[in-house]
């Protein structure tokens, strides 16, 4: 009797535990619906870029040397040829000071060649080397001399100074720039374009930009250039967005920018994580029921895409699959 009423209990918990299991299946599944309305569709090309203006140019030393003098700042309007830094130069005037000394002596000693020559007192060939010494000299004095005036940095345009860097006593090389100067309007973006992408993009296109000084704006450009030359490792090809005048962008500014490519104002649009293998989205029916139904798209973007066919306006779709989602799934739609 005992042992009947053990294998009684233990049928209860097994129906128990398969009853459970049927109900955990079968459960309406909580979801949240997306209802599908119009929006924007817009196909684009990505990339990032750097403001900068569209004349400017970078100052910087020929070699090694000390800073001695700074003579612009940041912010600070210049002209052409306008001084903005000196280097020592104390080694090369020394060294030019011997040449003058140099230059003198053969200078005299052609005088005396030239004089004894005449008198027939000294040979035309004592004159000759005379001349060649005192030729030799001049060509390393104005060698010197270029150097010398090489370590004084002037602007290479009219403009403003836009950065200025390194400070009196510093040693710089030829690979540092010291001054960029340029002028502050018109602006440009500078950015890199996939070859992938290069035969979609063409110069005229609208320009959609957002930089995180400006979190809640979209701003405007033109495609206005586009390198003939790409680069062969990166695999990209340079490009120039023309900004409008007034924009607010600042010189050195990073920016995100979207290429428009076609653009549908008004459309049936959906989120792009909501589309299933096979270009299918999981609909909800009218009785609550899980419908995986094919659909025709059109223009696809990274965030949302156009639905041509397969939808209808008010359509409920779920975006965020639950575990067990399957066809003709009851469903408990949350909020709807």
């Amino acid at each position: 009797m005992i042992r009947l009423l053990k294998w009684l209990l233990f049928l209860l918990v097994l129906a128990a535990a398969a009853g459970g299991a049927w109900w955990w299946q079968t459960r309406p599944l909580p979801v949240t619906p997306y209802r599908v309305g119009f929006g924007a569709a817009v196909e684009a090309v990505y990339a990032t870029g750097v403001v900068e203006p569209v004349e400017w140019a970078r100052v910087g030393p020929l070699g090694t040397a000390r800073v001695v003098q700074i003579l612009a700042r940041d912010g600070q309007p210049v002209v052409q040829g306008q001084p903005l830094a000196r280097l020592d130069d104390r080694e090369l005037k020394a060294r030019e000071a011997e040449l003058v000394a140099r230059q003198r002596y053969w200078e005299e000693e052609v005088r005396r060649a030239s004089q004894l020559a005449e008198r027939g007192i000294a040979t035309q060939a004592s004159r000759d080397r005379a001349v060649s010494e005192l030729a030799a000299v001049r060509a390393q004095l104005a060698q010197i001399r270029s150097r010398i005036e090489d370590l004084v940095l002037t602007a290479p345009m009219d403009g403003v100074v836009l950065r200025q860097d390194g400070e009196v006593g510093e040693v710089v090389e030829a690979r540092n720039t010291l001054f960029w100067i340029g002028r502050t309007q018109p602006l440009r973006i500078t950015a890199d374009i996939d070859e992938e992408n290069l035969p979609r993009v063409a110069l005229g296109q609208r320009v959609l930009i957002k930089a995180d000084a400006f979190p809640d704006r979209v701003l405007e450009g033109r495609l206005e250039d586009i390198t003939p030359k790409g680069d062969p490792l990166a695999k990209t090809f340079r490009s120039r967005i023309a900004l409008d005048p007034t924009t607010p962008l600042r010189i050195g500014m990073s920016a995100e920018l979207n290429i428009i490519l076609r653009e549908v104002p008004r459309t049936l649009v959906l989120p792009a994580r909501a589309l299933q293998p096979g270009g299918k989205v999981w609909r909800i029916s009218a009785d609550g029921l899980a419908e995986l139904v094919p659909v025709r798209l059109g223009i696809q973007g990274p965030v949302q895409v156009e639905v041509v066919e397969g939808l209808l306006e008010g359509d409920s779709v779920i975006i965020d699959l639950p575990a067990g989602l399957s066809p003709g799934r009851q469903l408990l739609v949350e909020g709807g």
